[in-house]
């Protein structure tokens, strides 16, 4: 008996010596996963808490744990400072946290380096100006008769999808329809994922209209002195770089290290080499825009400007007041990903590409870009198009997945079920937002379809007053020039 004693007290010594040495190794090591995944709770709920004003509970509940791996139900949130917030598994593993930054958004902390994310800021307080009292879009009231039609059809569950938060539906530069979920509303801001990439492009533009950047322009970056030195503005557009790039989100690959555990981003994929010729194959990556984000901030010999200038070019001369594009723990905008604005906002932007860069007689982006995002690419066979918008979208081949849409249609998607469909011929702008996983099956071309037909049906005509803001609330003439 002594010996089966001694047996078992061994044995309970080694499970303890076992117990702690992998809550340890846990501690000091944890697996990358671990650390993918307390970075994204960290980030998602610093936005949301930082630019939404949602609960941190509920964004945990709802954004971080209910749609994501199993591993995240283990996930525990702390708000540590008044700009921060820290994510752990378990309480103590694999502790990660973001940092916000006025008018910048949250980036993670690399190495907990709160200090280094803080840095990246603007001198002062970002101005936001008061709402305009004057008609959508040009201001901030909606008051016009919309279309009852569209209305319902927006309020269909089985068009709307699972998970919808908001959909505005834009008919000839009047918002005829809007519908929100409980719990969000036309002032809450809500991210639009890869819909940031068409916010990218349109940035990008500006600068090639202010005769910064050429679309064919190659030797991006000084390192590249092999043959990705070949590739192009244009060929980053299109998604066709040839860089060797991973994009699945869900587990540790390419894109989820960049955006959630990378201080650089761009650096992180500017490293990689080429799977293929640029030019000669199309392949969607969210990297792409990030890399083009870094081109064109490096046509300004300050950060602070470059920080300045979504605000200066595009946001402000369209009324986008909610819009905050957030930047990496460097200070280079995620120009693939990570963007929040309201519905209308998102709406706005797509009446300006509609509207073929024009708004309210300034031409705020330059017409080669609207013609761009209009264009498939014989690369892509006709699914993408030369500037960071998608065509149509590959398909199950049923005979319910059959598109009636105008040809001249096209999209900025988004991961989780963020659209904005564009269809110029209609005058057409309809905004679908909210967390809705692949998984679910949810596509919006039916929803589209439907709002199209309906919103043929005149609504009552606008009166003239209130309806055009004052001459200091328009647009600088100059929203392209050279700077």
């Amino acid at each position: 008996m002594r010996i089966i004693g001694r047996i078992l007290k061994w044995l309970a010594l080694t499970v303890v010596v076992l117990v702690v040495g992998a809550a340890g190794w846990l501690y000091f090591f944890p697996p990358e996963l671990f650390r993918v995944g307390t970075a994204y709770a960290a980030k998602i709920v610093c936005s949301n808490y930082n630019l939404a004003h949602r609960d941190p509970a509920q964004v945990l509940a709802d954004d971080v744990q209910a749609p994501g791996h199993p591993l995240l139900k283990y996930i525990n949130i702390d708000h540590l400072h008044d700009d921060s917030f820290g994510a752990s598994l378990f309480g103590y593993v694999a502790e990660e946290i973001a940092v916000n930054r006025d008018g910048l958004g949250c980036a993670v902390a690399p190495g907990h380096d709160l200090e280094a994310v803080r840095k990246v800021r603007f001198a002062k307080p970002v101005e936001v100006k008061p709402e305009s009292d004057f008609e959508w879009p040009l201001g901030d009231e909606v008051s016009l008769e919309g279309s009852a039609r569209v209305q319902a059809l927006i309020a269909d569950p089985s068009l709307a999808g699972p998970g919808m938060r908001g959909i505005v539906v834009v008919k000839n530069g009047r918002l005829v329809a809007e519908t929100y979920a409980p719990g969000f509303t036309a002032g809450t801001p809500l991210m639009g994922w890869s819909m940031t990439k068409t916010v990218t492009g349109a940035l990008v533009a500006t600068r090639v209209a202010a005769g910064k950047l050429k679309w064919d322009q190659d030797h991006l970056f000084p390192e590249w002195t092999d043959d990705r030195a070949r590739i192009k503005i244009a060929d980053l557009m299109a998604m066709r770089s040839g860089l060797n790039l991973e994009e699945s989100y869900g587990d540790v690959n390419d894109v989820t290290r960049m955006l959630f555990l990378e201080p650089d981003q761009a650096k992180f994929v500017a490293d990689h080499g080429l799977e293929a010729q640029p030019g000669a194959r199309f392949e969607y990556t969210t990297g792409s825009a990030v890399l083009l984000s870094r081109v064109w901030m490096n046509t300004f010999p300050d950060q602070l400007e470059a920080l300045a200038y979504p605000r200066n070019a595009l946001f402000g001369p369209i009324g986008m007041r909610s819009a905050v594009m957030e930047t990496d723990a460097a200070g280079t905008f995620s120009g693939g990903s990570l963007m929040y604005a309201t519905a209308r906002d998102w709406a706005r932007f797509g009446l300006l590409l509609a509207n073929k860069g024009d708004w309210n007689g300034v031409q705020v982006l330059p017409q080669d870009f609207a013609e761009m995002v209009a264009t498939s690419t014989p690369v892509s066979g006709g699914l993408y198009s030369e500037a960071l918008t998608w065509k149509s979208v590959p398909r199950s081949g049923q005979a319910q997945d059959v598109s009636t849409l105008p040809s001249d249609t096209f999209w900025a998607r988004g991961h989780d079920g963020q659209s904005i469909a564009v269809i110029p011929s209609e005058g057409l702008v309809v905004v679908r937002l909210g967390l809705t996983p692949s998984k679910l099956g949810y596509r919006p071309e039916m929803l589209v379809e439907k709002v199209m037909d309906a919103a043929r049906e005149p609504v009552p005509d606008a009166p003239a007053e209130n309806a055009r803001p004052t001459d200091d609330a328009q647009p600088s003439e100059n929203a392209i020039e050279p700077q």
